[in-house]
């Protein structure tokens, strides 16, 4: 296809650009929470635990991290069309996998193809967007960008609930795999190539960009907050909430299915409002960071109410975590002010490589845990849940405080 500048027709570009992209974010954000509907079905139908169902569903995860830093490469490389085309033709084959799959083994496989399929959907959008649109555009592009993902949240919830009532798991995932085959072909057909005029730097060079970010010990301390804040969220979005929901305030599926409804419409409003408000704080002298901790500790403040056990407005307490946790994507803004721009690629990928490293560690470790104590029918007793989500509530505390004494260390005389 020919090369389209971006000036010259917007409009028609967010069609051929923004549209594609942005369906497979979508899907990429339902899959990820899907299994927090489907999992009583996993569970009488596979017999598996809570250790088991957490290393199923944190699979996506694993798969997810380990294609980060090969993924920065070649989206530099080969550009975003052919890499998101292409990944996602594999979530469908995970998917379908999934779908036609009653063993243990097969369903992780399945999860784990996925997780590899869609882990380009954000890096790639983002990366067609700086190739096709003005960079004035870019904040805009990207806040829409994240409320379709809030959407796919959204579907993974009352929605999927109530295709259950018409079929089972299996054709869920059936219906999935069409859906992300046509998101892939549709990138691959619709999406106009960019011509590269110049050749970029080789992998060699690149891959010493990561070590730099790496070897900044600002970005660790940046890191190691949203890592935990965004991780246990991630985690217990995807799949633990809706246990709790069931085993400790004692509410049916419907509601259940409901209740994640509900939170993703505050998840996609706290994405809107963190990138509002960062604005805001920064044309005032107060800096993203300070936001960054607030939100942080809004988050922590509600997750110790929800491992003690408190049930009584148990819906608003979960919609001040799912509204306080997008504080975590902030990271991305204040280590941007951190590095020059030939590095932000490798900045993003880098911390993206360790939230779903901490994702995938943080859902096996919260079913490691959970499962500790025996079910009784099903069902997992308070104190199981009180020393899962305690442990990960301990981990964000400890990373808030690091943060905050390095940042009084710098600005000591």
């Amino acid at each position: 296809m020919s090369d389209v500048q971006p000036a010259k027709a917007p409009k028609m570009l967010l069609v051929r650009v923004f549209v594609p992209f942005a369906c497979g974010y979508y899907l990429s954000y339902l899959y990820r929470t899907v299994n927090a509907v489907i999992s009583p079905d996993l569970v009488r139908d596979l017999g598996v635990d809570a250790n088991e169902l957490g290393l199923l569903t944190s699979a996506y995860f694993l798969a997810f991290a380990s294609f980060q830093i090969p993924l920065g490469v070649l989206l530099d490389r080969m550009g975003p069309r052919r890499v998101d085309a292409g990944l996602l033709a594999i979530a469908g084959l995970g998917a379908l996998v999934f779908a036609q799959s009653d063993a243990f083994a097969g369903l992780v496989l399945g999860r784990a193809l996925i997780g590899l399929g869609v882990s380009a959907a954000l890096m790639a959008s983002m990366k067609a967007f700086t190739l096709w649109f003005p960079l004035s555009r870019f904040a805009s592009l990207n806040g829409y960008l994240m409320a379709i993902g809030g959407l796919g949240a959204l579907s993974a919830s009352a929605p999927v609930e109530a295709a259950l009532h018409h079929t089972d798991w299996h054709g869920v995932f059936e219906v999935l795999a069409g859906c992300t085959f046509l998101a892939a072909g549709t990138i691959m057909l619709v999406v106009p190539e960019h011509v590269v005029v110049a050749r970029g730097p080789g992998v060699a060079e690149l891959l010493r960009g990561v070590a730099r970010v790496y070897q900044d010990g600002g970005f660790w301390r940046v890191a190691v907050v949203s890592t935990t804040l965004l991780a246990s969220f991630l985690a217990i979005q995807g799949l633990w909430v809706a246990p709790w929901l069931r085993d400790v305030a004692g509410l049916s599926r419907d509601v259940v299915a409901n209740y994640l409804l509900l939170m993703a419409i505050a998840m996609t409003a706290g994405y809107a409002f963190f990138g509002w408000a960062a604005d805001r704080f920064e044309s005032a002298g107060w800096g993203a960071a300070r936001l960054f901790v607030i939100g942080t500790l809004v988050n922590a403040g509600g997750l110790a109410l929800i491992a003690a056990g408190v049930t009584t407005g148990a819906l608003a307490i979960w919609l001040t975590i799912n509204f306080a946790s997008p504080a975590s994507s902030l990271a991305y803004a204040i280590l941007s002010r951190r590095f020059t721009r030939d590095l932000a690629g490798r900045v993003t990928t880098a911390l993206n490589f360790l939230v779903f490293v901490g994702a995938f560690a943080t859902q096996w470790g919260l079913g490691a845990v959970i499962s500790l104590w025996p079910a009784q029918d099903g069902q997992y007793p308070l104190a199981a849940y009180r020393a899962a989500f305690g442990t990960s509530l301990a981990f964000q505390l400890a990373a808030v405080a690091w943060f905050v004494a390095g940042r009084r260390t710098r600005s000591a005389p």
